[in-house]
This record gives C-alpha cells, structure tokens and sequence, in this order.
C-alpha cells in the first residue's frame, strides 16, 4: 500500500513539474523515491521485524509528497497561478532535514534493526532536537528568498533568531548524523560472519554518498545539475541496504570492492602513463606526430597485465584481505604438491582450514562412471549438505559438501578450488586409480573365496563320498578274503591284489584333497593348529588366541603355517618349528619359525608365492626373513577387524 501510494505520488509529480524543470531532475528523483520506498516495501515484507523497512517506506513517501508533489505543485502554481504555490514551496524548502534525519535513524539501526550499543541511545534525540531547531530557523529565515519563485520567503519572520537556530540546531543535526555514521563503522570492527558481510554493501554505498552529498550541497545553488549526483547517490543506499540485508550471500561483495578499486587505480595510473609518455615522445618526435600515439599505446597495453596483478594483488590486501590470503595459501600449497612435500589429496584438508570449515568435504567426478567419489575413491551418495558445483570449461570436476550456507563466499570457494585445479585433477586421477584398485582387489577376494568354498566342497564330498566307499570296498574285500578260509590260493591272492589297490585311490584321494583346510578349521584356528602339530613330522610349539576371526583371515592363516611347515621339513631340515599368532591393532599377526638352514627365496617356489597373493587379497603384508645358517621366519599380517 505504501509503494502503491508513492507511485501514485510520483506520477502526480512528474506530470506537475514535467517542463517546469529539467526533465532529467524530474525523472531522477522520481525513480529515486520509488526505489527508495520499493526497497523498504520489500524489506518490510520479509523482515517485519525490521524497522529499516519502514523507516526506507516512511521518509520514502514523505520525500515523494513534500520534496517532488509539493515541488510540482508550486513550479505549477507559479506558471498558471495556482493557489498555495508559496505554501508549497515552503514546504519543500525544509523537506531535505526530515530525509536526513531519515538517514540518520537509518544509519544507527542497519542492519539488525537495533542500536550498536547503550551508548549510541542519546544520538536520536540530539538530532532530533537537531532536526526542530534547524527546521525552526531554515523554514522561517528571511535568507531563504532563492527557495521561493516570489523571491523571498512569506513565512520569514523577521523577529525570530533564525540564525541562532541554525547556528545551534545544524551542528546538533550534522553531528548526530556523522555519529550514525561512525556507528556503522564501530559495528563494522566490532562485528565478524553474517553482520560484517552485511555492512559492507551499506558502507560501501554509504561511501559513495558521503563523498557525493557534501559536493552536491557545496555546488546546490552554483549549478542544479549537481542534484542528479545526489538522488543517484541516495537510490544506491536503499538498494545496497536491501541486498545486504535480503540477498547478500548471493554476491561477492568483496570482489566487487577490490575490483572497482583496483580498476580505478590501474585507470589512472595507465592514464597518467600514457599522459607522460605522450608528453616525453612528442618532445623528441613532434607533438603532431602519429608515431609517439602509437608508441605510447603499445607501452600502456604491454605494462596492462603485469600492472593490473600487482596492482589486483595490494589491493586484495587491503580491501579483500580473506581472497588473498585465501588464494595464496592455495598458491603455497600447490608449490609443496609440485616439490613433493605434500600429497594432492591434501587439498581437502587445506581447503577446511582457509575456509575454517571442519565438515567441508570435496568430492571429485569421475567421467567414465559418471558419478562422485571421495578422495580416497570411494563412491559418495547424495546427502542434505549444500553443495557447489565446480566446473572447468563447462565440465564438472568435483563438488564442495558443507553444512552453513553462509559459511563462506560461493564465488571464493569456487575462485579458490580453480585456483587448486592441478591438486583436484591430480586427486582425482589417483582416485579414480584406486577405485580401480579396490574393484581388483574385491573381485580378486571373490575368486579366493569362491576357491575355497569349491575346495571345502571337493573335501566334504571326497571324505563323505568316494572315500567313505573306497573304505567300505576294502573292509568288505577282508570280509571276504576272511569267509574263504585257509582255501584261498590265487582268490586270496587277487583279494589282496584288490586291497591294496583300494589302499593306493585312498591315497590318491588323500594326495588329491591336499592343501584344502581341514574341517577343525570350523572349530577356530586353536584345533585346526594344534591337528597340524600333531600330524607334522617334527616337533611343532603352538600360540593361538581363543577368539575367532573372518573365515577368509582364519584359512589364510591356516596355510601360511602348513606353508611353513612344509618349507621347514621339505628344504630347511629344520628340527622343531614354533607358530605363534596374535591379533594387535586390528591386525592378526601369524608368524613360523624354524631353526633350519635359511635362504629360503619365494622367487624359487610357487607356494611362497601364492602365499602373498592370497595375503595381498586380504589387504594384508608378507614378510620372509630368512639368512642362510639361521633358519626361516615368514610372517603376516592380516586386518581382522577385531
């Protein structure tokens, strides 16, 4: 409603001053009111709470009433003699102290709507006693006659002290409102997050206008064209209000700060380059000569780049300290990944600690599975965290998860990972090799697995089946041989013949279901040890834990001590061998001892050999230590999870 009625407003005082003045003073303050009260309707709707909203809507429409209605009404009533032209002119004569009073309360309450502090509570009213006093002695001073189309003013009063009034209210009401504005700036170093980010779009717009206003007050009655300065100065602070108090995450404001100032600076510094060179040349060659332009173009576009940098670069110091800071420590960083100090999947952790951000996690993007891993390779589901896309020529690289939407500057992260791009796509290439890895690795743990559930599967029916029956045939062979009686000539002959040919496929069979673990493996690495002590040629010590472990971790176990026993009779001549097994940090460490003759080599033998294979499988170490004359040590660790 209070928008509504500001345009109705304007409209009405468009059409009264249209002619009367120069257009471009009509239009201008025209959208300046408008956007003065558009940015407090919008503020108002969606922080209520706020009282920069209102205030933005109140002198809003009391400036489009009093300074540009009543303004058109009296430029209007002084071309066509309408009644209360003198009235409206005085009325509008005084209207500019009631804007700024506006400003003032504006000032003290950005952003959050309160005082920065106890303190600051006496600066309202000291301007606005400011306020009636200067009023008092600018609306009714006899000097005021240049305000008026009659040439003086009809409300002068001639008894009254105006000029102790203003000499007594104007300081009151400028010094309330340059203490509004030292309140930002307090705000501002005392403040930090969310409200530091704020301020900077209103100081920077209050910035612009407080170098703008004095001049344009300075020039008000030496040249009108002045004013337009001043409504474009006024419609910049209600619009960076409403983007710092609205939508300021959205925009880099520091970027925008440190890229006007260093462009202004490198402007000006080319400028007075080429102003020196051109003088310089053109005194050697000729002020009309063609060739001292050219010379001095070529010189400004060469020193461009090197002097937009450095120049960029002091100016981030100063006015965008956190992207400087932020990018050298990327800059540092990559010059240790480069000189091998440090590992690119470091990156992670360098970005959470620019960005103070623990819970930060970046994610890369692998293109041939399509799909988002860490930076360990393994793949990452969607989650609730917020996330910001990082792209390099329109294809995405990686993705940054964190928790806070205000956490950071999005255009900083992504200014900064960019800056880190040879670490991302370093990390993200070891990445993608050890997924690869791990798909190896697990379908290589599949094959061992499969092969031992098939070998426990021959053993079960080889003991259950085809030996069991070879057994029977045997006994009843005796039985047989036993009923023929001392009569058995050549039939107990070719009975024997048959036993001991059932003995050989028994054998056989025995031979054949080698290597496959026993079934007291069932019953824990204890029994299945201590059988395997039992049924070896030689004196064997065992130390096993009573706990269980993973059935893959147990007959890897198993057969690194058949291995090393089989070594230690077969080449070591060893005469006694010690298995030892403990589990320690998560890891289960299986050690055979022999005191044979040593050197034992698994580039000479197969079973060592598969013996690594199968451990590596299991993400596990094998070790063989063994010197000649000092016998043989093998051990492994395997990760057993307990």
């Amino acid at each position: 409603m209070l928008f509504g009625a500001t345009v109705v407003v304007e409209i009405a005082a468009v059409v009264l001053s249209w002619r009367l003045e120069p257009e471009y003073d009509t239009l201008v303050y025209a959208v300046a009111g408008l956007t003065t009260v558009g940015a407090g309707a919008v503020i108002a709707q969606h922080r209520p709470e706020n009282p920069i909203g209102w205030l933005f809507c109140g002198f809003g429409l009391y400036n489009a009433t009093a300074a540009d209605l009543l303004q058109g009404w009296g430029l209007r009533a002084a071309a066509e003699a309408w009644p209360g032209g003198p009235l409206a002119e005085w009325i509008t004569s005084s209207s500019w102290l009631i804007s700024g009073y506006g400003w003032t309360l504006t000032f003290l309450l950005f952003p959050t709507g309160r005082l920065p502090g106890p303190r600051w509570r006496p600066v309202p009213w000291v301007g606005a006693l400011g306020l009636m006093l200067g009023t008092a002695g600018w609306s009714l001073s006899p000097g005021r006659g240049r305000d008026f189309s009659s040439g003086r003013n009809p409300w002068a009063v001639e008894s009254l002290p105006t000029g102790l009034l203003l000499a007594v209210g104007m300081p009151l009401f400028l010094g309330a409102l340059i203490a509004a504005v030292l309140s930002l700036a307090v705000r501002f170093r005392n403040t930090s997050g969310l409200e530091r980010q704020q301020l900077k779009w209103f100081v920077l717009a209050a910035s612009v206008a407080g170098v703008v206003l004095p001049i344009t007050f300075a020039l008000w009655y030496v040249t009108p064209a002045v004013g337009v300065l001043a409504a474009l100065a006024l419609s910049a602070l209600p619009l960076a209000a409403g983007a710092a108090i609205l939508r300021y995450r959205l925009y880099d404001i520091d970027l925008f700060i440190s890229r006007t100032v260093a462009y202004a600076t490198l402007s000006v510094a080319l400028a007075a380059a080429y102003g020196v060179l051109i003088i310089c040349l053109g005194t050697l060659l000729g002020r009309s000569s063609g060739w001292a332009t050219a010379a001095a173009t070529v010189v400004c576009a060469i020193l461009f780049h090197p002097l937009r940098r450095r120049i960029q670069d002091a100016v981030d110091r100063r006015f965008n300290r956190s992207r400087y800071d932020a990018l050298r420590r990327m800059t540092l960083f990559l010059d240790e990944v480069r000189g091998g100090r440090r590992a690119p999947e470091d990156v992670q952790p360098v970005l959470r600690e620019i960005f103070a951000d623990p819970d930060l996690e970046l994610l890369v993007f692998l293109p041939e599975s399509q799909r988002y891993v860490d930076l360990a390779g393994h793949p990452r589901d969607e989650d609730d965290r917020h996330r910001i896309v990082i792209e390099r020529g329109g294809d995405p690289i990686g993705v940054v998860l964190h928790d806070s939407p205000a956490a950071f500057s999005p255009e900083l992260l992504r200014r900064v990972v960019e800056e880190g791009g040879l670490a991302v796509e370093i990390a993200r290439l070891r990445a993608e090799v050890r997924l690869q890895l791990s798909e190896v690795e697990a379908s290589r743990a599949r094959i061992v697995a499969a092969g031992n559930a098939e070998r426990r599967r021959i053993e079960r029916d080889l003991h259950d089946g085809a030996q069991q029956r070879l057994v029977s045939i045997g006994l009843a062979l005796r039985h047989a041989q036993h009923q023929l009686g001392p009569a058995r000539d050549a039939v107990g002959a070719t009975l024997d013949r048959a036993v001991a040919e059932v003995g050989v496929a028994i054998g056989e069979l025995r031979e054949l279901a080698h290597g496959l673990p026993p079934a007291l493996l069932d019953a824990g690495l204890g029994p299945a040890f201590h059988d395997l002590a039992r049924r070896a040629p030689l004196p064997v010590s065992v130390q096993v834990p009573g706990e269980r472990f993973d059935p893959g971790v147990e007959t890897a176990a198993y057969f690194i001590c058949c291995e090393g026993i089989t070594n230690a009779v077969k080449h070591a001549n060893a005469s006694q061998v010690a298995l030892a097994v403990r589990c320690q940090q998560q890891r289960l460490l299986v050690t055979v001892i022999d005191d044979g003759i040593g050197g034992a080599d698994a580039r000479r033998g197969t079973g060592l050999t598969g013996l690594a294979d199968r451990i590596a499988v299991l993400g596990g170490t094998f070790h063989i230590h063994s010197r000649p004359g000092n016998g043989t040590t093998l051990t492994a660790e395997l990760p057993c999870g307990s």
